[in-house]
């Protein structure tokens, strides 16, 4: 299932500065609401991470466990994750288990785990 994405650079800085943030060595979870009415979401990997490669690895494993959890309909949310320096290194079950609870933290429904 495909995500809307937060595309200007706008829409990040609201969501880093109105939203609530959720860290972890593996991966940093902002989530804001919106009134748009659906989730957009937006991936960042800094070059902290690493070179290209790392980079788009990093990006890919997000977005596979970003796919394994998230509800697309779970209500108007802008999200972003950030990698860390571990994220590229990382197989995406690991990744998948460690969003899983950074979504339920934040009080996100999870696809794995209906509540």
């Amino acid at each position: 299932m495909r995500y809307r994405t937060l595309n200007r650079n706008w829409q990040y800085n609201r969501v880093y500065g109105r939203g609530k943030s959720y860290v972890h060595p593996h991966v940093v979870l902002y989530v804001a609401k919106n009134r748009a009415g659906v989730t957009r979401v937006g991936l960042t990997a800094t070059k902290k991470v690493g070179h290209a490669v790392q980079r788009n690895r990093a990006r890919r494993v997000m977005r596979e466990a970003l796919r394994e959890h998230l509800s697309p309909n779970c209500g108007g949310y802008d999200i972003i994750l950030v990698a860390r320096a571990q994220t590229p290194r990382l197989k995406s079950t690991q990744l998948s288990k460690t969003l899983a609870k950074l979504l339920a933290k934040a009080g996100l429904p999870d696809l794995q785990n209906p509540q």
